[in-house]
């Protein structure tokens, strides 16, 4: 079972639960509709890694990046914030679209959901994440910017199905996805208030 790190020590999340479309400027660069409920799906626990892959395998379709904020669940609650990578393989999951077919094959497949480790915050309104590639900023997120929030997609979620501890909510990308390159430098940076929670720095192999 893959892990995740959380004070000192790895947990096993059963499943990473991820909210599509939750930012206005993303849904626009898509061009996709404006959900009119939260759009959810999930990645396995064989998708979880540490490591960001440029490709997977012997596969030749191209990687997608999606910086999230990432939130790590315990006794039905928020107890700490990653910083999240959604990878996609976008030229899949358009095709899909096109057919009214599920996600899986471009969104679960093995390393799809990246994270660095996981922090205490003290406030949630207060968690923003900011993502470098190669040294220049390409996405910003925040709690503000969320058209659903993290309580209320819980709740959402939990109506649904069952939430373990140590599962994971990716909250949603903002604008600015593009394609993971082999060697892409990638700094991750979770802030609280704006000072630095997180630093997580990784290179696309």
């Amino acid at each position: 079972m893959n892990t995740v790190k959380f004070k000192n020590k790895l947990v096993i999340p059963s499943k990473v639960i991820c909210i599509g479309r939750n930012y206005v400027g993303h849904i626009k660069e898509l061009n996709n509709e404006m959900p009119s409920e939260p759009v959810i799906f999930i990645k396995p626990n064989s998708a979880v890694t540490q490591t960001l892959s440029a490709q997977q395998g012997n596969d030749n379709h191209a990687i997608h990046y999606e910086a999230e904020l990432s939130l790590l669940i315990e006794n039905g609650r928020f107890v700490a914030v990653s910083a999240g990578l959604d990878l996609t393989k976008r030229d899949v999951q358009s095709q899909l679209k096109v057919k009214g077919l599920p996600w899986e094959r471009s969104k679960s497949f093995d390393g799809a959901a990246v994270f660095s480790e996981f922090v205490e915050f003290n406030n949630i309104e207060d968690l923003s994440l900011l993502l470098s590639i190669n040294g220049q900023i390409t996405q910003q997120a925040n709690f503000d910017l969320m058209i659903h929030k993290p309580e209320a997609l819980l709740n959402d979620v939990t109506s649904v199905f069952s939430v373990e501890d140590f599962d994971i909510l990716m909250t949603g990308t903002p604008k600015g996805v593009g394609v993971v390159n082999l060697g892409d430098r990638f700094e991750l940076k979770i802030l609280e208030a704006n000072e630095l929670l997180i630093l997580f720095e990784t290179v696309a192999e």
